[in-house]
């Protein structure tokens, strides 16, 4: 049981992938600026994750569903997936938003 937590969101991702490759929302529109846009946005969190591991207020929780494979002191493995995971829903959203919403000129 101690992949589940890292196959559930390596699941969801793939969900992520297949929306985005069906519908053209953000990679399919733009693969350069949509990894440079998934990328800044993973080190961003993480580095959130970091300063608030160091100021006391995040905590890394036990539980047997996870590896146990720690990526930073108090973060563990499944937590890159899970900014990951963060990054793409939103770039997805944005993407669907963007594209249904009409176009206003100035």
């Amino acid at each position: 049981m101690t992949l589940l937590y890292l196959a559930a969101l390596l699941i969801a991702l793939f969900g992520m992938v297949m929306l985005d490759r069906r519908f053209a929302l953000f990679f399919w529109r733009d693969a350069r600026r949509a990894a440079i846009v998934l990328v800044v946005g993973v080190l961003f969190f993480f580095a959130w994750d970091v300063a608030g591991v160091g100021s006391g207020i995040f905590f890394r929780g036990e539980t047997s569903f996870m590896t146990g494979i720690q990526a930073a002191p108090e973060i563990p493995l499944e937590e890159i997936f899970f900014l990951a995971l963060l990054c793409y829903l939103t770039m997805n959203v944005y993407g669907a938003a963007s594209s249904r919403l009409p176009k206003t000129s100035s």
